[in-house]
């Protein structure tokens, strides 16, 4: 019996998920700031290009990122694959208790609320947290440097994104999100 997932299933989660995102953005608050479609640009545009990375193989000089950095096998692919549905589950959770509050670029709402509950108990940026573990293991899965190169990519925008609404949380929450700072992991328990 060979272990391998089939080669469909990882871009099926992650078409899954982007169905899904896109039907929960219509149900949010109203905007009272937004993040400069400048800035904005400056994030997604390594976003977009980790998810090419991730999607197509290269070719020409850049064809040396197609190359392997993990051995072939299937436990790779297969931990990559479960990396893929817990991170993108996890990411959809915290949507989920987000609410209304969410919003797919930096933002703050009217009568905005500090969400502190359900996996925000522990991690300040769940979904964010969630997607890379998903980017991850899509990475992992692929084992080529393409894919290294992208996760390392969103993981710039990620930070990127994380310090802008860490400022803009912290002048709009004051003393209450610097205790929450205080009390919970921005990513990664125990690590940051």
């Amino acid at each position: 019996m060979r272990l391998r997932e089939p080669e469909w299933l990882i871009p099926a989660l992650w078409i899954a998920w982007l169905l899904y995102w896109l039907a929960a953005a219509r149900d949010v608050k109203p905007v009272r700031r937004r993040e400069h479609p400048v800035s904005r640009a400056v994030s997604s545009l390594p976003l977009l290009l980790a998810a090419y990375l991730l999607s197509v193989p290269l070719s020409g000089r850049l064809a040396v990122l197609d190359r392997r950095f993990l051995p072939y096998g299937p436990w790779f692919p297969l931990a990559g694959t479960v990396a893929v549905i817990a991170g993108l589950a996890y990411a959809v959770w915290a949507r989920r208790h987000l609410g209304r509050e969410w919003s797919g670029v930096v933002t703050l709402k009217a009568d905005h609320r500090l969400i502190v509950t359900g996996p925000y108990q522990r991690v300040r940026h769940p979904i964010y947290t969630g997607l890379l573990l998903a980017l991850a293991g899509s990475a992992a899965a692929l084992g080529e440097w393409r894919g290294l190169l992208g996760l390392l990519l969103a993981l710039g925008a990620v930070l990127r994104r994380v310090a802008i609404e860490e400022r803009w949380l912290g002048e709009a929450f004051g003393a209450e999100y610097a205790a929450y700072r205080q009390r919970t992991a921005a990513l990664v328990p125990g690590v940051f």
